[in-house]
Order: C-alpha cells, then sequence, then structure tokens
C-alpha cells in the first residue's frame, strides 16, 4: 500500500516537548475507564466475532452516515441493501473528502492503532483494505472483547432501558470477563408522557419486567424503584438521562395521578403538564439515585429527528438529530436546588450539546459543591458534536477558567463501536498538548510532577475514585 499517513505519527497533536513528556510518561499507557457508551452487551456477553469491516466499522455509525450523505452517497450505500464490499467501497470513496471533520483523524487513527494500517483510506486502496481488515476480525484479538482488551479498557458502562432483564451482563459477570461491564440505567421512556399510544406500549413492556400491571402513578413509581433494585444488583452505580432540557415546577402545581391516568386513556395533556409530570419522575428518580449511592448523568440539548421525510423511511437514531437552543439555565437551576435542598442530590454530570451553554453549566455545577466529594458536581466532557479537538478543547477551557480542571473525570466514547476506544488517546493527546502549549508559553510552571499527576487523574484516577467500579 501506499500514501502512508506521515501525519499520525508518534507525535500526533503534541507539538511541544513538555506535551510529549506529559502524554508519554503520565497518559498514554493508563486503563481506560469508559462511563457511557451504547455498546450492545449481547455482542460482549457472546465474545462476538464481526464478519466484515463493515459490520464492525460502518453499522450504526451515524457520523459516517451523515457525511456519506452529505457527499452524495446514495441511501443504498448508507443504511440500504447494499453489500458490505460495496458499502465499504463507498466509505472509503468518502474518506479523503471528510478532512477537517473528525472522522478524518478517527477513520485513520482507528485503521492504525486496530489493524496496523498506516495508509490513508481511498478508493484506490478501499477493497485491500477491507480484505486485510475483514481477516484481522476473524482472529482472536480482534472480537468484541478482544478489541476492548487491545485498548486496555478496564471498565465500561452500557446503557440499558429499565425493563431489560440484565441478562448479557449477569452472563459477562459469571465468565470472569474483562473489561469489566456494568449497566447504566436509562429510563427517559418511562416518562415520555407525550409519546400517545407508544407511551402506553412501553407502561407494558415496563409492567412485565416486574409481572405487574402499571395502572396508576404509584405502580409506575413501584416498578421503577424496583428495577433500580434490580440493576444495583448487577453492579450498576450510574445512570443517564438524554433529554432536551430539565423542568422544573414546585410539587402540586398539577397533580401527577391526574395527568398519568389521563394518559393512559388517551387524552390530550398540555405542554406544561407533561414538563410537570416529567419533572416529578426526574425528582423521584434522582432520589433514589442518591439513596443507592449511584452518579447520575443528563445529556442536554439535543434536537432529534428533524428529517420527517426520511424519519418515515428510516426511523430513529438514523442520523438527522441536531444541536438544539433550548433555554437551560433557570430550570437546571431549580431542579438541582430542590434534590440538594434535602440533601439528596446525586453525583451529576451535566453534558451540553449547543457549545453557547457551555459557561451556563460549567458555572452552574460549581454552585452545588458542597465540600462533601471531590468533583461532586461535573461539566461533562465534550459531547456529541462536540467531541471533537476544538469542542473538547473549549470544554476544557471552559472548565478551567470557572471550574476546577484537576477534578474532570475525562473522557467517553459515547459510542456503539468497538473500534471506536481510540478516542480516549485522541483526548488524552490533546489534554496533553493542551497543559504542553500553557507551559511553553509561560503560563504555568515547568513541574513535571505535578502537571503530570494532574494529566493521570483526568485520564483515569478522577473516574476511577468517582465510580467506585472496583467492587
Amino acid at each position: 500500500m501506499e500514501n502512508r499517513t506521515s501525519f499520525i505519527d508518534e507525535n500526533f497533536l503534541l507539538q511541544s516537548e513538555f506535551a510529549k513528556v506529559l502524554y508519554y510518561d503520565y497518559a498514554k499507557d493508563l486503563p481506560i475507564i469508559d462511563y457511557h457508551n451504547h455498546l450492545p452487551p449481547s455482542e460482549m456477553a457472546k465474545d462476538h466475532v464481526f464478519s466484515t469491516i463493515s459490520e464492525a466499522w460502518l453499522a450504526g455509525d451515524h457520523y459516517k452516515w451523515r457525511a456519506m450523505r452529505t457527499l452524495g452517497i446514495d441511501e443504498k450505500y448508507v443504511t440500504g441493501n447494499a453489500s458490505d464490499r460495496e458499502r465499504f467501497q463507498k466509505w472509503a470513496e468518502a474518506v479523503p473528502y471528510t478532512v477537517r471533520n473528525p472522522l478524518y483523524h478517527w477513520t485513520h487513527l482507528e485503521l492504525s492503532r486496530y489493524f496496523g494500517i498506516d495508509e490513508l483510506l481511498n478508493a484506490k486502496n478501499a477493497a485491500e483494505v477491507y480484505e486485510k481488515t475483514s481477516a484481522r476480525l476473524q482472529e482472536n484479538t480482534h472480537s468484541a472483547i478482544g478489541l476492548l482488551q487491545q485498548q486496555n479498557v478496564e471498565s465500561l458502562c452500557t446503557t440499558d432501558e429499565p425493563h431489560d432483564n440484565l441478562e448479557h451482563h449477569k452472563s459477562i459477570a459469571e465468565q470472569g470477563i474483562s473489561p469489566k461491564v456494568f449497566p447504566a440505567f436509562r429510563p427517559d421512556k418511562a416518562f415520555a408522557i407525550d409519546m400517545g399510544t407508544s407511551y402506553i406500549s412501553y407502561l407494558e413492556l415496563l409492567g412485565d419486567s416486574e409481572n405487574m400491571m402499571i395502572e396508576t402513578y404509584a405502580d409506575l413509581l413501584d416498578v421503577l424503584g424496583r428495577r433500580m433494585d434490580c440493576f444495583h444488583q448487577h453492579g450498576c452505580r450510574l445512570s443517564d438521562h438524554g433529554l432536551e432540557q430539565l423542568y422544573h415546577f414546585e410539587e402540586g402545581a398539577y397533580d401527577s395521578e391526574t395527568i398519568f391516568i389521563r394518559a393512559k386513556n388517551g387524552n390530550v395533556i398540555s405542554t406544561e403538564e407533561v414538563h410537570y409530570f416529567k419533572s416529578r419522575i426526574l425528582v423521584f428518580l434522582c432520589k433514589n439515585y442518591h439513596q443507592r449511592g449511584w452518579g447520575q448523568q443528563f445529556h442536554l440539548g439535543a434536537l432529534r429527528d428533524n428529517n420527517k421525510r426520511l424519519l418515515t423511511s428510516l426511523g430513529p437514531n438514523t442520523g438527522f438529530d441536531s444541536i438544539g437552543d433550548f433555554s437551560q439555565a433557570r430550570a437546571l437551576s431549580g431542579f438541582l436546588n430542590e434534590l440538594d435542598s434535602t440533601d439528596q442530590l446525586a453525583k451529576t454530570i451535566v453534558y451540553n450539546l449547543n457549545p453557547s451553554d457551555n459557561e451556563v453549566c460549567a458555572t452552574m455545577m460549581g454552585n452545588f459543591n458542597d465540600g462533601t466529594i471531590r468533583g461532586k458536581m461535573q461539566f461533562g466532557s465534550g459531547w456529541w458534536y462536540l467531541d471533537q479537538k476544538d469542542g473538547m478543547e473549549r470544554q476544557m477551557n471552559t472548565l478551567s477558567n470557572m471550574g476546577i480542571l484537576s477534578t474532570f473525570v475525562g473522557m467517553l466514547t459515547d459510542s456503539r463501536s468497538f473500534l471506536s476506544f481510540t478516542r480516549h488517546e485522541y483526548f488524552r493527546r490533546i489534554l496533553c498538548n493542551l497543559i504542553g502549549k500553557d507551559v511553553r508559553n509561560g503560563e504555568l510552571p515547568r513541574d513535571e510532577k505535578l502537571l503530570g499527576k494532574i494529566v493521570a487523574d483526568i485520564c483515569y484516577h478522577n473516574a476511577k475514585n468517582y465510580f467506585d467500579f472496583n467492587r
């Protein structure tokens, strides 16, 4: 093969000598704790072997799908019925034209780190890369678990519906698989009362998980409590919510039971009532998280399913979500304050999708640190459209200016791909370069011991202490 990717050399993104010291001596070899992703537990329990690189790399990857559509590639090769080989060929043709998009870096990092391929992917070498990578994926080192072990993943959290029976997590634990895999509780659909008949169907599914009929609001809370108990027994110590925004109302502004019954009967619920219902369920859940010693994550600001025509033909989660411009500060303040006022505010990570909310989130988290837990309230890492170089730097600069960077719990993949864990390397290089640049500019002392410890903490130790996945 030709066209070596010389730009991804050993000093990729490391623009000073001190940055190189920080990366190679303090960050590079640390284990990975990936506390939020969407990997399927079933594939880890069975140590899935991927048939082709297209299965491992292109299936479910909304980033790649959006790029291919933008470049005029027919949907047949994106989510349609093209063969894996044809699909990969089209992706390879697209890659050279993704320059300056993070996909260009991620693609070549993954080819290099997982497959030892140091060539620029393009139309000419697509067939050869397809054959080489697909063959490697048949080896034990490139199974689902093998890929995780290659990247030194110590533990990870999947994202799981409350009604999941967690059989795959149980199997993983019984097999003694490394890395450790824990469920994370994602109950958003349990309060999606504005989803009409699909909400009623979801209640049946949720009730079945506890052999109950959910007839009342009290039944709903009871089932959610039981499911949290079940998740806790399977090692869950973390919840997750993906919301446009948080809402906050004083309790009693509306009646949750009345709203619930009306929704079950198919009656129209006003927007204010929907928001009230969601806020009260969330308060209930968050108090339960605190009682169980869990952490809680809020991913705020995505405007989902924008393209209604393609949503109809392809379904949700197919690449048509974008940044929203929701008002965040006042309700977020009220929500956190209600929990804090009774000392029931759990460890909290808030991620924003709109970069204009960086300062809002960073300063809001600082309001509720109370000295009981180091870094209890976290302004989360760059998420989704912001998990690229500029977005990561902006998040860390905002956190540095308005919070305490040294308590940051670091990066996560938020991915559905077993090949995405080089994003931790990407983050670590960016972090080390950021601090190295300050040292070079005379803005920080050249104190290797101090700054090296802070880098190591952000990359690994803070997360290890914060999440306590050591049980």
